[in-house]
């Protein structure tokens, strides 16, 4: 009696045994049967913006825009520095004997508060900069973004992945070409 007893709880711990078997093997052939599916549907993709932008002719118009720009402020900071210069190098000099005391004093207070426009300028200046900036490339980005979009569109693509954010991702195609094909750049 307590062979077959044995032989029984034997079969039926075998029995739970190959059950968990075959519903892992099952579930594991829908999971693949569903990343099959999964991936005929998702095509995906990737481009650099950073490569793509400087080949748009608007992009090369807007960096000559944004040149001049910062030349124009270059320049009048240097007006700025050499004035400050002129004034400083007076306060300095022994020259300073021909001023009265209110004379100087005037000009130090002017030098000083040039001093203070120098630094503000500064400030301003990378503020205006990067105010110019954004301006002249929102209409460029958003070309490029729309021409991306509709590339994506066109060939069927589920995602693109700015390639710069990306340091592990799977199977993909790089639509750089197919995007400088559509706007007809080289």
């Amino acid at each position: 009696m307590p062979q077959a007893l044995y032989v029984a709880f034997k079969n039926k711990h075998q029995i739970k045994k190959m059950k968990k078997i075959v519903s892992m093997v099952l579930m594991a052939a829908f999971l693949l049967a569903s990343k099959t599916n999964v991936n005929a549907q998702t095509k995906i993709g990737y481009i650099s913006l950073a490569e793509f932008m400087p080949m748009m002719p608007e992009f090369k118009k807007a960096d000559s825009s944004m040149t001049d720009f910062r030349n124009a402020l270059a320049q009048e900071y240097q007006e700025y520095q050499r004035e400050f210069n002129d004034q400083d190098s007076i306060l300095s000099s022994k020259d300073t004997v021909k001023f009265t005391k209110a004379q100087l004093e005037i000009k130090r207070k002017q030098a000083t508060e040039l001093y203070i426009k120098i630094q503000g300028y500064q400030q301003h200046a990378s503020e205006q900069i990067q105010q110019k900036q954004q301006e002249l490339l929102a209409p460029v980005q958003k070309k490029a973004l729309d021409a991306i979009q509709a590339v994506a569109k066109e060939s069927g693509f589920t995602y693109v992945f700015q390639k710069e954010a990306l340091y592990v991702y799977p199977n993909a195609e790089d639509l750089l070409p197919l995007v400088k094909k559509k706007l007809g750049l080289k």
